[in-house]
């Protein structure tokens, strides 16, 4: 069936088709399985009520980037749903570490890490009917960042569709029950937009449906406040390393005049790391190309993420 919606254009997660993933090993509940034969229970929570947490990994030179980061992020949200993953966070790093060796992986690479509730023994939303255990599982893939998209950049459309509350359901879990966003990106997609650029419940900006968003104004870096906002490990990075750089960055309540007016803009997502915007609801931003803000701020991540990764080395061998 064909999809109702436009026909692509270009999004953050661009990449080149890598044969290599025909082949992958996908690690479903401590077993790996060949990519066509890897399959969870029509009963398991996840595919029933989208109750489940996950994380998005990158994997440069060996090392999994902010994996710390990352676990903290995926334990603290199953805590907070409560669901017991029955693994430490030590336990988990050695399972993604084993999944990576086991496809040959030490670059280039993503990994979709997923966990939910589990099976449940009749179809319906109690928790408590999720009697076998949690249900894990591990996708990695060979995939790196499209640099044409990085060149071309994204065009955004603010939606109608705003950001939840914490107490409807917390922005902040990285839950599998995303229908909120999936909304907010058709009507984005509808509208000739590759993603949407979504409002807080007071009106002012906030992110988009996938990944954290950034303006640059006068030679500073303003984002959210995060109030409404996934909170975001790239996101995250990219105002350490704007501190560490000097370049004066913000967390605050900005408007949409404030945004049309912005000399660039960004989005921060794992996968694409910074990727820029030269187009918000028909305006050009800037001079409509990629600027030198985010160029800059690339470079200063990618030096992070080496930093990073050779103390995690240097730990792992003492």
């Amino acid at each position: 069936m064909t999809s109702p919606l436009l026909p692509h254009a270009v999004s953050t997660h661009d990449s080149a088709p890598d044969p290599r993933n025909d082949s992958i090993l996908i690690y479903v509940n401590g077993t790996l399985h060949p990519r066509d034969e890897a399959t969870v229970s029509v009963y398991d929570s996840g595919f029933m009520m989208g109750d489940g947490v996950w994380e998005g990994l990158r994997v440069y030179d060996g090392r999994i980037a902010f994996l710390d980061d990352h676990l903290d992020r995926l334990f603290e949200a199953a805590k907070a749903i409560d669901l017991d993953i029955g693994l430490s966070p030590a336990d988990m790093e050695r399972i993604l570490y084993d999944v990576l060796a086991a496809n040959a992986m030490t670059d280039g690479a993503h990994v979709r890490l997923m966990v939910t509730r589990g099976r449940k023994k009749n179809p319906f939303q109690d928790p408590r009917l999720s009697v076998y255990g949690p249900t894990i599982v591990i996708i990695p893939e060979f995939k790196v960042a499209s640099e044409a998209t990085f060149r071309t950049g994204l065009r955004l459309f603010t939606v109608h569709v705003h950001r939840q509350t914490p107490d409807s359901q917390d922005p902040k879990l990285n839950s599998h029950s995303k229908l909120n966003c999936i909304l907010a990106l058709i009507q984005a997609l509808k509208a000739g937009g590759d993603e949407a650029l979504m409002l807080d419940p007071h009106g002012f900006v906030n992110t988009c449906n996938s990944t954290n968003f950034f303006i640059v104004r006068k030679g500073a870096v303003w984002t959210s406040t995060g109030d409404y906002a996934m909170n975001g490990i790239t996101r995250a990075k990219v105002i350490e390393v704007c501190r560490e750089a000097g370049i004066p960055v913000f967390e605050r309540n900005f408007s949409l005049v404030d945004t049309y007016g912005a000399d660039e803009a960004f989005v921060t997502g794992t996968f694409g790391g910074q990727t820029p915007v030269v187009e918000i609801d028909g305006r050009p931003i800037g001079t409509g190309k990629p600027g030198p803000m985010v160029e800059r701020i690339r470079g200063l991540y990618k030096d992070l993420i080496r930093r990073t990764n050779a103390v995690a080395a240097e730990r792992t061998r003492a």
